[in-house]
């Protein structure tokens, strides 16, 4: 049986979740960082640490956002096959939705029209997204709003099938290890394996919108996440990039069938706040 859903619902419910995604970090990662902190073995780190974790109970008590970038919101949707949308298009009540979150939270309008010519929206649109046809009659709205600090540090590497899972252990500690102090650590890396050359991007940023205590259901791809976080955590770029224990949070892999001639890998570095939120209408 279809199921009729306006589109003003996205767009409601996209301008709350621009404003509570900037305001308040989600529950897992709160967890990650304080946890974090208990453990960091270093004094400065854990001095860092602590003013981050202050940083944030401000930003929730005073409702200011976490971070000045507010980030380019990329939304990921899951429409169900038994909706019927009506009122309007899908995308303009997206962007609606995102002008209105940035507009009425007063939060930083960083979208420029051209790449080249970049003069600012001034209103943080267009958002990017992506969209999936699941079964069933619900939409989930999955909101990342992402920061360039850490965006610009992330990489995409067209191994051959040859280099194997050494050649992906090497890229993503290359990713990482190029980043350095710029992506705001602790980070949270999500990877992305397999697919083309833009289906691993796209599985490296839905990567990072994985709870960092989840791990891949593979068994293979689930040490290989945990054997990264740790390497990466001896890497000594610790927190802020002034050394420590604590680089990363999480490493977040999910991979995807590829062609026998490739062994694309995406990665894709969030900074210490790793803002995402859900909603299921």
């Amino acid at each position: 049986m279809t199921r009729e859903v306006n589109v003003s619902e996205i767009t409601e419910a996209l301008a709350e979740m621009c404003i509570k995604a900037n305001h308040f970090l989600s529950n897992d990662m709160k967890a990650a960082l304080d946890k974090a902190a208990e453990k960091e073995s270093s004094s400065l780190g854990r001095d860092i640490l602590s003013q981050l974790q202050e940083n944030l109970d401000i930003a929730g008590k005073d409702m200011i956002p976490i971070c000045q970038d507010t980030g380019m919101a990329v939304v990921f949707l899951e429409i169900g096959q038994d909706v019927h949308l009506t009122g309007g298009n899908l995308e303009d009540a997206v962007n609606q939705g995102v002008s209105k979150g940035y507009t009425e939270g007063y939060l930083r309008k960083s979208v420029v029209n051209d790449p080249i010519i970049r003069e600012n929206t001034g209103d943080n649109t267009p958002a990017v997204i992506h969209e999936k046809i699941v079964p069933g009659d619900k939409i989930k709205i999955l909101l990342a709003p992402k920061g360039f600090g850490s965006e610009n540090m992330s990489r995409i590497f067209m191994l051959k099938p040859a280099q194997g899972i050494e050649g992906v252990k090497t890229a993503i500690l290359t990713a990482v290890k190029d980043a350095g102090p710029n992506a705001c650590p602790p980070v949270v890396v999500g990877v992305g394996i397999g697919g083309d050359f833009e289906k691993c991007a796209i599985l490296a940023k839905e990567a990072l919108t994985r709870s960092t205590d989840e791990h891949s259901p593979l068994k293979h791809i689930r040490e290989l996440e945990e054997e990264m976080l740790e390497k990466i955590n001896e890497t000594g770029i610790g927190p802020g990039g002034l050394g420590g224990h604590t680089t990363a949070l999480a490493v977040n892999i999910n991979t995807y069938p590829t062609h026998i001639a490739g062994l694309p890998v995406a990665v894709n570095i969030c900074c210490h706040v790793n803002r995402h939120i859900s909603l299921t209408i």
